[in-house]
């Protein structure tokens, strides 16, 4: 999520330090950094931008700017201005008044739309933002499209409560009045977004309805519908602020291969309470950038959000933590959170009870709150404990130790482990999602996988500078109705499996499993290779380090592989012959390259005495 400096000092009276120490104090207190950057929004020109990577459990109201100004606030001991989009005590409803019974809303299942609420504004005039819109936006990466929709967008990226506009000329209007529907889709129904495209809806996706014209409007809480989108003829309009059920939105979105911040927000799941403030913050905005009047509000919330508490004792806290915070520290820190508490002092305990604001969902338990107090203080602070030792001997995971056993054996032997794949033509288990039609079972035996990679390997076995080929597998395979682990080898004598087993091995201690040694992965060229042998007559003492280096230098790049394959003396003389592999990662080698190549190599040995056999 990108976060604009500029935009987060507009939260404070006080100067905010510079880019870089916000970045420092979110990532050693909530959140990682993915960089600190310039905007390249002209008109945004100067203004740092955070990409913050809030974490799951903070999705709920940390996604906007307000809530990273709040963790900014708390982190640095910096109090914000008193007027905040979201103000007074967070544990008191915010009701919207006045109310409108020109626009009706009925909700089919609450649990997919805990809270519906809107504002009926009528005589506005869309048109260009104002420029500081229009910065604010840009700085985040945001295109400006008229002043209604940028007003919208404002407030996600400021409070984090999504809003969508409706052109109510657009919408169906019967005896002086408009109603929406909140219902699951129809299999098969279609709407064209904003985007231009058309979605084909099923019948898990939530959608609202225009129940006067029976036509879907908008993808609830992802896209809204053209046919009912702002445009410089909009008068009057409906403003949307809702609360959905995050599993249906993501789900949806995922379907659709349709992701939007707004999306992003709902399936984080959001208090249904931040739905009044939004719809507030814009319809006031709206009024105030577009003209027009507010007629009134519309507010469906069948259950509203309960309201919590959680208890901590300091015992409690410093027990997590192990550490020695006072009464006063942990004071502190709830005031800097702004998480309204009080103490009871009837306990022996030293006992905190917080009223959880409603925009905090992830602090539910007393664990929470002593997160809260680490990680604000700093876990800097929190002293390093030495683990105390395992109560018991430590269990060696028997089929891992058979396997790195007989790997280990394998490979010591001149066998090459290979993967391959568990599915096949045939078998006794199908499997129930296909990755093709190709292969719908679950093998019976390695062996016939084996025997594959034995034949493709073969091929190369000049470019692998081996005289033989010899692989194995340990792996999975589902015969008689059992799966069962077996350890199959394939080489000239043929391929064939046993079950995996060790024999006459005792295990007693972790320090016996054996460590396989890794090498850096080079990869293969895709173009064919290309061999050629030279032996050479050269005097008794030569070494054939020395040849090799001359040989490299001459071959160049092309040469991937050299290796003495054959030796014999004679006299005093030496016979050395050199298998030498050429292959080029940009083209395929002719065999006039390679014969080119030879014939450098033949010039510079003959120059040096040596014989050409």
């Amino acid at each position: 999520m990108k976060i604009s400096r500029n935009w987060l000092q507009t939260f404070f009276e006080k100067p905010l330090p510079d880019a870089q120490a916000l970045s420092d104090a979110l990532t050693f207190h909530a959140f990682e950094i993915e960089s600190v950057d310039t905007s390249t929004s002209l008109s945004a020109r100067g203004d740092a931008i955070l990409d913050v990577k809030v974490t799951p459990n903070r999705g709920h109201d940390a996604l906007s700017h307000r809530g990273i100004a709040k963790e900014i606030s708390a982190i640095l001991n910096i109090p914000m201005a008193k007027d905040l989009p979201i103000s007074g005590d967070r544990n008191s409803r915010h009701t919207l008044e006045p109310q409108t019974d020109v626009i009706s809303v009925s909700i089919e299942d609450s649990k997919l739309c805990p809270r519906f609420t809107g504002a009926y504004i009528r005589g506005l005039k869309v048109g260009a933002s104002p420029e500081w819109l229009r910065v604010r936006l840009e700085a985040v990466g945001q295109k400006t499209i008229n002043n209604i929709v940028d007003a919208t967008n404002y407030v996600m990226f400021n409070i984090g409560q999504p809003l969508h506009a409706f052109d109510l000329g657009k919408l169906g209007k019967k005896r002086e009045s408009y109603a929406m529907t909140i219902r699951l889709a129809k299999k098969s129904e279609k709407l064209i977004g904003l985007d231009d495209k058309e979605y084909e809806l099923t019948s898990s996706m939530l959608v609202i309805e225009d129940a006067n014209a029976g036509k879907i409007v908008s993808i609830a809480g992802i896209k809204g519908g053209k046919p009912t989108g702002i445009d410089e003829t909009t008068t009057d309009m409906f403003l949307e602020a809702a609360n959905w059920d995050g599993v249906t939105i993501r789900k949806t979105s995922q379907a659709l291969k349709l992701r939007t911040d707004a999306s992003e927000r709902f399936q984080q799941v959001i208090s249904p309470e931040l739905a009044a403030y939004g719809t507030r913050a814009a319809a006031d905005l709206i009024v105030e950038i577009a003209g027009g009047e507010i007629v009134g509000f519309v507010d469906e919330y069948p259950k509203p959000q309960d309201k919590r508490e959680v208890s901590v004792s300091l015992e409690q806290i410093n027990g997590i933590l192990g550490t020695k915070f006072t009464k006063v520290d942990v004071a502190d820190v709830f005031k800097r959170l702004d998480l309204p508490h009080h103490c009871d002092e009837m306990s022996s305990h030293c006992m905190f009870i917080v009223k959880v604001p409603f925009d905090r969902l992830d602090i539910v338990i007393p664990e929470d709150l002593a997160e809260e107090v680490g990680r604000i203080i700093g876990y800097d602070k929190i002293p390093a404990v030495d683990l105390s030792k395992f109560p018991k001997k430590s269990e060696i995971n028997k089929n891992f130790y058979a396997a790195e056993h007989t790997r280990e054996d394998l490979i010591s032997k001149g066998y090459s482990e290979v993967f391959t794949s568990v599915f096949a033509e045939k078998g006794e288990r199908a499997v129930a999602n296909k990755v093709g039609g190709e292969k719908p079972y679950l093998r019976t035996t390695l062996v016939d996988g084996l025997t594959e990679a034995l034949e493709r390997n073969s091929r190369n076995k000049d470019l692998l500078g081996l005289e033989e080929v010899k692989v194995f597998e340990i792996g999975t395979v589902w015969k008689d109705g059992k799966e069962a682990m077996m350890i199959g080898t394939a080489d000239l004598g043929g391929a064939r499996e046993e079950p995996l087993r060790i024999s006459g091995v005792t295990i007693s201690r972790y320090d016996e499993l054996p460590i396989s040694p890794t090498k850096r992965y080079t990869s293969f060229s895709k173009y064919p290779f290309i061999v050629r042998d030279i032996s050479l007559w050269v005097p008794a003492g030569t070494k054939s380090g020395e040849i090799l280096e001359i040989v490299r230098v001459e071959a160049g790049e092309l040469l991937v592989r050299s290796e003495l394959f054959d030796t014999f003396e004679k006299g005093e003389k030496k016979s050395l012959a050199f298998r030498l592999v050429l292959q080029s990662f940009e083209k395929t080698l002719t065999d006039e390259e390679a014969n080119a190549v030879m014939k450098r190599i033949y010039t510079v040995v003959k120059a040096r005495g040596w014989e050409v056999r």
